[in-house]
């Protein structure tokens, strides 16, 4: 029964996705003139991303800000550098740690999704000196890396 209820909430979560995905899907035709055109080439042409990537952008960028800038603090405080407790190549890539969580709610929140989705950025990426650099370079490898 709890495994049910959990792939329900998966579930809701995906139809709102979906739902945002084919609104923003409608307004890229609208404002191209265009509803003959694929819903992909037409977000591409715009520069948009699908909605599942915007939302992995924007994470990623909170991500950054807070990592380099400290700031906003609430954020910062949330989110902590990998220290392994053995010495292992991968303590060089600047990684943050995942927390565990063994419930799908969880791994909705900042703590979880920030870690996840910044250990999964190329580590030349996430090395970028300033945040332009950092959202142009990140935006590009989304494009063209989609899904």
């Amino acid at each position: 029964m709890l495994m049910a209820l959990s792939h329900l909430g998966r579930f809701k979560t995906n139809c709102y996705l979906m739902m945002f995905q084919q609104v923003q899907n409608t307004l890229a035709k609208i404002v191209l003139n265009n509803s003959a055109l694929p819903s992909i080439i037409a977000l591409h042409q715009l520069h948009w991303l699908p909605v599942k990537q915007r939302n992995h952008f924007k994470i990623a960028t909170l991500t950054y800000r807070a990592l380099q800038l400290g700031s906003p603090s609430y954020l910062s405080s949330l989110i902590n550098l990998d220290n392994p407790p053995r010495h292992l190549r991968s303590a060089s890539l600047s990684l943050l740690h995942v927390p565990f969580t063994a419930k799908a709610v969880g791994r909705k929140a900042f703590r979880f999704a920030a870690p996840t989705i910044w250990n999964s950025i190329p580590q030349n990426i996430r090395l970028l000196p300033s945040i332009g650099s950092f959202e142009c370079s990140f935006k590009t490898h989304l494009f063209s890396h989609p899904g």
